[in-house]
């Protein structure tokens, strides 16, 4: 399936950011990779990534947890495995994504960097409190698309999070990603990844957020029309923002970077949908944006 290639592609991406951070940061860390049905072929990809830092896990502890019901995964991860270092231990579990919990629990995750990786399993209370025990603790989380796991996610401790729907192109289901974390800089990782995965996988993006749904192509250079949209929107609810809020708008509240607002922002200014003040000079942190509508009314 199509989606399965971007959602391997997008691990790889994370964990290139996450390990160095996570062993740099603590002495053991955790990452929890859990699969409902599927080939869990993200575990082996996963595994491949953590044996090109064995220089950096010298001292270290990381303890890889796969729970899945692959009968067959095992037997497929044994000749990765071997390939590790000693200070990386691996737990392949039989099961549901609903014994996360219990799993995680006994390995000891909480208190120490936690990656979790879930895909399919539903986003039960139980399941989102056990993601979080990691300190600190970030979570992908793969669902089928229609309802956004954003509030469940928020009220589990999670500060900051982007969601978006990955479409095939051959027709199948639409599954929906989210990512939550507390730290910025994991957020923009995973954003920038987004847009650099493979723009063939046979694979479009659309934002949950975007009112007219709009499928998008994965490019470095994503279409700004459904971020324009989603600016105004904002000030339409919220009245005048300046670029520093609206930047932070859409890393926050949107499938998009940071980077990209100041794009589609030209665009609206250009367009007239959108004014300034001060009305000249650089589109800096601090000028103040409002929709031209608020402008006419006042």
């Amino acid at each position: 399936m199509s989606t399965d290639a971007v959602l391997r592609e997008l691990l790889v991406r994370q964990l290139d950011h996450w390990l160095p951070g996570a062993l740099h940061r603590s002495r053991r860390a955790t990452l929890a990779l859990a699969y409902a049905g599927g080939d869990a072929g993200g575990a082996e990809a996963a595994l491949r990534v953590v044996a090109e830092f064995a220089d950096r896990l010298r001292g270290r502890r990381l303890t890889v947890l796969v729970l899945a019901e692959a009968a067959d995964l095992p037997a497929r991860l044994g000749p990765v495995e071997a390939g590790l270092s000693a200070d990386v231990a691996v737990h392949v579990v039989p099961g549901h994504p609903d014994r996360l919990p219990v799993v995680l629990k006994a390995a000891g995750a909480a208190g120490a960097p936690l990656l979790t990786v879930v895909d399919g399993g539903a986003p039960t209370p139980a399941l989102l409190a056990a993601a979080a025990s990691g300190k600190p603790a970030e979570l992908l989380l793969v669902t089928a698309a229609g309802q956004s796991p954003r509030p469940a996610l928020t009220a589990a401790g999670f500060p900051l999070l982007t969601e978006v729907e990955l479409v095939p192109t051959d027709g199948s289901p639409a599954r929906l990603l989210a990512f939550a974390t507390g730290s910025d800089r994991s957020l923009e990782a995973v954003k920038e990844a987004l847009w650099a995965v493979d723009e063939y996988a046979g694979v479009r993006y659309r934002d949950p957020a975007d009112p007219a749904g709009r499928l998008l192509d994965i490019t470095l250079d994503p279409e700004p029309g459904p971020l324009r949209r989603e600016l105004l929107a904002e000030l339409a609810r919220s009245g005048p923002r300046t670029v520093t809020e609206l930047r932070r708008f859409t890393l926050t509240s949107t499938v998009y970077r940071a980077a990209d607002a100041n794009r589609a922002l030209t665009s609206l200014l250009a367009s007239g949908a959108a004014t300034r003040d001060p009305e000249h000079g650089r589109l800096g942190g601090e000028v103040l944006i409002s929709a031209a509508s608020d402008t006419n009314a006042g």
